[in-house]
């Protein structure tokens, strides 16, 4: 009697157990998402580095300073651009005195043509009237030709000087030129010393401190906004497809215990990093936590289909060639959305059909 019980009660559980493995699809909402890891970045993020080399003098702001556009952040020291800068200025101050000052080349110059002018006239008038009177048969053929040459002479010598006026004053004006030009780069290169700031917002990191080397290739600070941040995704290259610009994203930070926060895709970087083959999607939030870091990082799903209504199985009753084991036997479904939990079942079976958790 025993035995027969007994035999029984393990019928009885055999039976339970294939019934609790046996289910009806259901209808519910169905998200399709993926999968991301989340940084939180601030927006325009960039390293602040030098064009010039040297030695740091001071820091003019401290980390955490909200700073403004073209606000000086750090004071290179480098005695060569200034000592270059005077050399430049002087030059040019020289050449300004020589083309515009009072005693100036061309001041001596124009007194050399106008004394030449004199005598020009004084030898023309000579010469004209000594012409006369050789047309006239009066005087002597030297006295003609000395007038003649002294005139001649003086023509050449006054030509001359004004062709020289027009000379220096174009080599003048080209030397202050030059002056002018060099002082600015001078200038330029003076104030490739004092590194600024390219955007408004805040110092999130200084890297050198007053008395070490700067180089071109090292960077000194760390700078973003203050106010606005971005949600840096790494998706995986073979989701990367299903991601458009304004998508939905669900995200959680780990420094918010369990708060739910939202965003939109803006931005799909398209080169793919070979180190761990993923792109770099941003999102921004539709409304920000209040207190946000560089850095802080989550997790997040890029929402990519929604339905409802959608008939869903556990994916754990599916095979892996997307057939289910039912009364009948097993059946290839067609797939629709899929989630971590459920896949949505677009033919091959109906709500009414029951189906087994397939044996491993």
């Amino acid at each position: 009697m025993k035995l027969i019980q007994y035999f029984f009660l393990i019928f009885i559980f055999f039976s339970c157990s294939k019934e609790q493995d046996k289910i009806l699809p259901l209808e519910r909402e169905l998200i399709e998402s993926v999968y991301s890891s989340v940084t939180i970045q601030p927006d325009s993020l960039y390293q602040v580095y030098s064009i010039v080399a040297g030695i740091i003098d001071k820091n003019l702001v401290e980390e955490g300073d909200e700073v403004s556009k073209n606000q000086v952040l750090v004071q290179i020291t480098n005695n060569t651009p200034k000592l270059n800068t005077e050399n430049a200025r002087l030059a040019l101050t020289l050449a300004q005195e020589n083309y515009q000052g009072s005693a100036t080349v061309l001041n001596s110059i124009e007194d050399e043509i106008a004394s030449a002018k004199l005598t020009f006239k004084n030898d023309s008038i000579n010469f004209f009237r000594q012409k006369n009177l050789w047309n006239q048969k009066i005087g002597s053929k030297v006295e003609y030709d000395t007038k003649k040459l002294n005139y001649q002479l003086s023509e050449n010598n006054l030509n001359l000087l004004k062709s020289k006026y027009n000379q220096t004053k174009n080599q003048l004006i080209t030397t202050l030129k030059q002056a002018k030009n060099n002082y600015q780069t001078s200038l330029i290169n003076t104030s490739d010393f004092t590194v600024k700031s390219k955007i408004k917002g805040k110092v999130y990191a200084l890297y050198k401190e007053p008395g070490e080397i700067v180089s071109t290739v090292e960077p000194l600070a760390l700078v973003g906004s203050s106010t606005h941040f971005v949600i840096e995704m790494l998706v995986d290259e073979v989701d990367i497809v299903q991601i458009s610009k304004q998508m939905e994203v669900i995200l959680n930070l780990d420094a918010y215990n369990g708060a739910i926060f939202t965003g939109k895709v803006s931005k799909i970087y398209p080169k793919k990093d070979e180190r761990n083959q993923t792109f770099k999607v941003e999102a921004i939030f539709d409304k920000a936590p209040k207190i946000l870091y560089p850095g802080l990082s989550g997790e997040a799903n890029i929402i990519i289909a929604k339905k409802k209504n959608a008939l869903t199985i556990p994916k754990e009753y599916l095979t892996e060639n997307n057939q289910v084991k039912t009364d009948e036997g097993f059946i290839t479904v067609t797939l629709g959305l899929l989630n971590l939990e459920y896949a949505e079942v677009i033919s091959g079976i109906t709500r009414d059909t029951y189906i087994y958790k397939p044996e491993k």
